[in-house]
């Protein structure tokens, strides 16, 4: 698979989920924290998908389209795994992770505190969403939607 070809096949797969799983976090309470602003495509989207609803984006520094940059009280700059840490105990309803860097050596570094952040972010009942596995004991693995292949993408309801 090319790069390009990979980078599609992740980005469908992130749409799809996403759209799955709105449909119930907009019945939920709760923050929706993104976790990797980047060019804000994802953020554009959940905002979109879930309109009026309080979405708090993290990155290390602001390289969004304008088109996609949070109000300044829900973007927070700064190293992800320190800032968010900050917002342990938020109850979020949704937390998605797009934070992978490609490179295995260095995913697997994220891949050590990653899911215990996440666990600690949402509310019992709360969905996370990333590009890299979630192994958490207090997440629970859901099978992705038909369109997404196995391990393209993840999605966990913490229980």
């Amino acid at each position: 698979m090319t790069r390009l070809e990979n980078f599609i096949s992740r980005m469908t797969a992130q749409r799809d989920i996403l759209d799955q799983v709105c449909v119930e976090v907009a019945k939920m309470e709760g923050l929706v924290l993104e976790l990797g602003l980047g060019n804000g495509r994802t953020f554009h989207h959940l905002r979109e998908r879930l309109p009026g609803r309080r979405i708090v984006a993290f990155d290390r520094a602001l390289g969004a389209h304008a088109s996609s940059i949070p109000e300044a009280e829900n973007l927070v700059l700064g190293e992800i795994r320190e800032t968010a840490s900050r917002f342990i105990g938020i109850d979020a309803a949704l937390v998605h992770a797009d934070i992978g860097t490609g490179y295995d050596d260095r995913d697997a570094v994220i891949s050590t505190w990653l899911p215990d952040l996440i666990a600690r972010l949402l509310r019992v009942g709360g969905i996370a969403v990333s590009g890299t596995p979630l192994d958490h004991p207090l997440l629970q693995r859901l099978p992705p939607p038909p369109s997404v292949p196995a391990d393209r993408y993840f999605v966990c309801r913490r229980v």
